[in-house]
């Protein structure tokens, strides 16, 4: 019986003790004690109920607590047992290592005794050499001491035989060599060099190719006059004015020549500078077509024609640029450009001369792996010193440095542009490409043509260069002096010093005359045997 269920017998039973005292000290309350004893069975059966219903719970949870004790004791089992696995696993992974272990460090064990007792029998080896070594040293240095007394024998007995002492035996020993080695280096030069020039010109070849291809500027001969058509004969005594004074202002204004002769219907404007040409030009038509010419009105067109003329070289530069893809220029340089159309080169226009080295410059640059945009900026700037070289005393190419320095141009460019020409030294790349490409522009077929008086000079001192050099007994400028062609005398010129020859002569070449492009130098040599049948 559970406590819960004393606790209420108790109650009961005092209750009835109580009820009996009651009934007895009364002796009146019969009935009231039937109903206390039938209170109290009642009581008793439901403490009995509760008892069993108490035991019945009881029991239930005692089950359930067994149960889950039970199945954590399962999971702890499953925990345990596992962990048990891992354990031996690793144990056993650690095992194995250690047996690889022992067999990897036997085996090193076995290597190291056997190369033990291979340096064991090296060292005996060695040792035995060296004293073989040894004893063949001592025999050597005796066989040489009797070779060198046999030498100094049969030298005296040589230089007795021959009449000739050691000194001018071994002179003429050298002599000889010397001939022969100068045969040797022209054979081997001449190949080695014909391997290099067959493989730099075939990749040259197809740079060029591919970097000249992408330039195709028209070439347009540039004259140091201009010439105006007037509407009438009278239109020349106008622009003469009274006693000279409108072509003598328009003249000052200008700084051109007006020429007025008896051409009908035609005046000429004379200047060498193409800028001022061309404002001349401007001004006088427009005056013409204004028909109003006297000092206060040309001076009147005259600086209206330079400040449109300043816009004009403006747009010029502009279009130029953007042609190219340069931006960023100060707007100096800009107008610097646009003047460059005004100002030629052998007759070449500068600008167009620009434009196409950039376009071949950048070609190469792409070809070779350098930055496009910088090689174009440079090339397209590398002859503005030409624009300010009338106001300026010195090489172009420098003026154009400090020009392009001065308006914040990278100091890579500034040296590209400054040594194109040799004035200085190049310091990178950009400026080996930059001379390339202004070389290819320069030379090409029709790009640029030189006065006569000039050209027979260069000509003349061509064929007297090539004839200076000994065995040459004719030579001759061909090819617009593009080729000089050398005939040396057989007998005196060997195969391989005719090679020499040619290397020398182009060095001569290159030293001593100015020319544009290049020049070949071939040498000719040829033997005829002539008889005749009678």
């Amino acid at each position: 019986m559970g406590f819960v269920g004393g606790i209420i017998l108790g109650v009961i039973l005092v209750v009835a003790v109580a009820a009996a005292i009651f009934v007895s000290q009364k002796g009146k309350l019969n009935k009231i004690k039937e109903q206390a004893e039938e209170v109290l069975k009642r009581a008793e059966q439901k403490a009995k109920e509760i008892i069993s219903q108490a035991e019945k719970e009881a029991n239930y949870k005692l089950k359930q607590a067994e149960f889950q004790i039970k199945e954590k004791l399962l999971s702890k089992e499953k925990e345990l047992e596992k962990e048990f696995n891992k354990k031996f696993q690793e144990l056993a992974l650690k095992e194995e290592r250690l047996v690889s272990k022992e067999e990897y460090l036997s085996k090193k064990e076995e290597d190291l005794s056997k190369r033990e007792e291979a340096l064991s029998k090296k060292e005996e080896t060695i040792e035995t050499k060296l004293k073989e070594i040894e004893e063949t040293k001592a025999l050597v240095e005796k066989e040489k001491a009797e070779v060198e007394a046999k030498l100094q024998e049969a030298k005296q007995e040589l230089e007795r035989i021959a009449g000739l002492s050691e000194k001018e035996a071994r002179d003429l020993l050298l002599k000889k060599l010397d001939e022969e080695l100068v045969e040797e280096k022209a054979k081997l030069l001449m190949k080695i060099e014909t391997e290099i020039k067959e493989e730099a010109k075939r990749k040259s070849q197809e740079i060029l190719a591919y970097s000249i291809a992408k330039a195709a500027i028209p070439f347009v001969t540039e004259k140091t006059v201009s010439v105006v058509h007037l509407p009438n004969e009278e239109m020349k005594g106008r622009i003469i004015g009274r006693e000279g004074r409108n072509i003598r202002t328009f003249e000052t204004l200008t700084g051109v020549d007006l020429l007025i002769d008896d051409t009908p219907e035609v005046v000429v404007l004379s200047c060498v500078d193409p800028l001022r040409r061309e404002i001349a030009r401007i001004a006088l038509e427009k005056l013409i077509a204004d028909g109003r010419i006297h000092p206060t009105r040309i001076e009147e067109v005259v600086k209206q024609v330079e400040e449109e003329m300043e816009q004009h070289l403006t747009e010029i530069g502009e279009k130029a640029c953007f042609e190219l893809g340069v931006y960023g220029l100060h707007p100096e340089l800009v107008k610097m450009l646009g003047k460059l159309k005004y100002r030629t080169s052998y007759s070449q226009n500068v600008l167009q001369h620009s434009i196409e080295t950039a376009i071949i410059c950048g070609a190469l640059a792409g070809e070779l792996g350098i930055d496009v945009k910088k090689a174009k900026r440079a090339a397209l700037l590398h002859d503005i010193g030409k624009a300010a070289s009338y106001e300026q005393e010195g090489p172009h190419a420098l003026i154009g440095a400090e020009i392009a320095r001065k308006y914040g141009e990278d100091e890579e460019i500034v040296n590209a542009i400054a040594s194109h020409h040799e004035d200085v030294p190049i310091t990178s790349m950009l400026g080996v490409i930059l001379q390339i490409a202004d070389a290819i522009s320069g030379a090409r077929p029709g790009a640029r043509r030189e006065l006569l008086e000039a050209y027979i000079k260069r000509i003349k001192e061509l064929e007297e260069i090539a004839s200076s050099f000994e065995g040459v007994e004719k030579a001759f400028a061909i090819q617009a002096g593009r080729e000089v062609r050398v005939i040396v005398d057989d007998k005196k010129i060997s195969d391989e010093q005719a090679y020499v020859l040619a290397r020398e002569i182009a060095n001569k070449i290159e030293k001593e005359l100015t020319y544009p492009g290049i020049i070949r130098v071939t040498v000719i040599r040829e033997t005829r045997a002539i008889e005749y049948a009678k």
